[in-house]
């Protein structure tokens, strides 16, 4: 595949397919990975491979254009390919019109309570060579480049056979604490991350449609084993708790864990009643080991 420029902008390419073999990385900041928003499998997949095109500490701009073939695309997710560009169209189609709310985006504007975008700003359709081209919008892009500090990467092989709308959400948040340990969040935090505020009220519900098959799809596709205890006030669920680890061989050739500040915003959010933040950073720190 030949590189092509118009308009003075830069098209990344790197086919997915032959960068599969040389272990694809996604890096997100913890903004986006804690953000509330709500893509469908194939949505979520075209934003990771779009992703995977970004080296670590690379910069972008708003003109930067990343292209993803439908060959490839079938390729790396084992779609079928007789109707890849057919659905591909529709699933950017859609991610179009998709948005994404970050949570106190800026430190340094602390009065900001939220930012609400979108994920992409065009979409460029190539049907004579089965191809679409991205662009992200502005607003995204400070959360997927350049990223020096609370981030967290991962392997794209590691949820390239997700078939579960929320197993990739759920594998993210896991390795957001470096692949091993436990993590316990709040209920309503968690449906606020997946967008699923007011649904699911029982309980039951909630792990028979969203939490077990995620679950199944991390311990039957990635590279971790997990599973979850709940924790009640009173009578009511109100926190899950996630324990993980990285199945046999992957836990000697993980990538180096990248040791990250707890940050003030994380403490608050993760704090028992009684404790001091020095307490609630001390567990959250022996947790992520």
């Amino acid at each position: 595949m030949t590189p092509f420029n118009y308009k003075g902008s830069h098209v990344t390419q790197h086919p997915l397919s032959n960068r599969m073999k040389r272990n694809l990385t996604v890096v997100k900041s913890n903004k986006v990975i804690e953000a509330g928003y709500r893509l469908t499998l194939n949505e979520q997949r075209l934003v990771l491979g779009c992703i995977t095109q970004i080296k670590r500490g690379q910069a972008i701009s708003a003109g930067d254009k990343f292209r993803v073939s439908a060959a490839e695309f079938a390729d790396v997710f084992k779609v079928p390919l007789n109707r890849a560009y057919g659905d591909l169209q529709q699933v950017a189609e859609r991610l179009y019109e998709r948005s994404v709310t970050i949570q106190n985006p800026d430190p340094d504007a602390p009065e900001i309570a939220h930012t609400k975008t979108r994920w992409v700003s065009s979409v460029d359709y190539l049907p004579g060579q089965g191809e679409l081209i991205l662009q992200f919008a502005p607003r995204i892009i400070p959360y997927l480049s350049a990223l020096e500090a609370n981030f967290t990467p991962y392997r794209l092989e590691a949820v390239a056979g997700m078939s579960s709308i929320y197993g990739i959400r759920f594998y993210e948040l896991l390795m957001q604490w470096n692949s091993r340990g436990t993590r316990e969040i709040e209920l309503l935090e968690l449906k606020r991350m997946l967008a699923l505020e007011g649904q699911y009220p029982a309980i039951k519900d909630f792990k028979k449609y969203v939490i077990e098959p995620a679950m199944r799809d991390i311990n039957e596709h990635s590279d971790l084993q997990a599973s979850y205890t709940q924790r009640k006030s009173g009578r009511v669920v109100t926190h899950l708790t996630f324990h993980f680890r990285p199945k046999g061989e992957a836990a000697g050739k993980r990538e180096k864990s990248v040791v990250r500040k707890i940050t003030k915003a994380e403490i608050e959010r993760h704090a028992r009643p009684g404790e001091t933040y020095a307490e609630v950073e001390a567990r959250l720190r022996k947790q992520m080991k």
